[in-house]
């Protein structure tokens, strides 16, 4: 295992031009639940009756009953030593870019200043009326909570049956064409488009690194099974110990 960890260093270094894809698996420490693993929480509701754009529109109060509290405490969840590892390789100029399924805005909270949040951020809730903008969890009681124009309230994420930003998708394509190495972390790797980024860094040539605690990218080049914020602080350290060496 420490020759792993040496090995996937030293490419880190060697190669530079650094790319993460993460999934919910990196925020689970963090105490958010995921969606779709065993006990997640697609498994307990159904995504196209709480969440999915239609019935938004018809009754915002289906999703906003599931997820009231997750927004309204938003300040209790923390990063955890996976965002600050991160966000530690890209101050090291080796990770130049976070690529995110996440919409809990932790890379952001933990200091990463590149982070392409491809299914938008609970960080802000808009006026489907006016517009207005309203900053996590700083919002209107009441279920769904209402603007002051009477407008109802969603957060700036992408539900079922929404297109994702065209432009945070072009980024993370520009980013994972154009990377030499790309870390999958906590991420399942099926959820379109996000699961095609990582082909698409492979057939230009990048090293992929999958960080999970199964494996769910079988091309992976290398593969450490093992929490995120376990793995990722153990690589800083390595690279920080090979670069004193050097």
């Amino acid at each position: 295992m420490e020759n792993l960890y040496k090995k996937v260093a030293e490419t880190m270094i060697n190669l530079k031009q650094c790319v993460a894809l993460t999934g919910a698996g990196i925020s689970e420490e963090s105490g958010i639940p995921t969606f779709r693993d065993k006990g997640g929480l697609w498994g307990k509701y159904d995504p196209m009756v709480y969440a999915s754009i239609d019935v938004f529109m018809k009754d915002p109060s289906k999703y906003w009953s599931l997820r009231d509290l997750f927004i309204k405490n938003y300040d209790d969840y923390k990063p955890n030593k996976a965002h600050y590892a991160l966000k530690d390789l890209e101050e090291m100029e080796i990770l130049r870019c976070v690529i995110t399924q996440n919409i809990d805005g932790l890379h952001i909270k933990a200091g990463s200043k590149n982070v392409i949040e491809i299914h938008g951020s609970i960080r802000e809730i808009f006026c489907l009326k006016c517009n207005k903008k309203y900053e996590t969890p700083n919002i209107p009681d009441g279920i769904p909570p209402y603007c002051s124009c009477g407008g109802v309230l969603k957060p700036n994420t992408v539900l079922f049956g929404e297109e994702l930003p065209p432009e945070a998708i072009m980024k993370a394509k520009h980013e994972s064409m154009t990377c030499k190495i790309m870390l999958l972390i906590g991420t399942s790797a099926i959820v379109y488009p996000a699961a095609s980024l990582p082909h698409l860094a492979q057939q230009n040539g990048a090293q992929i690194v999958e960080i999970n605690i199964e494996r769910a990218f079988p091309n992976a080049d290398y593969y450490i099974e093992g929490k995120a914020g376990v793995v990722l602080p153990k690589i800083v350290d390595t690279i920080r110990t090979i670069t004193i060496d050097r």
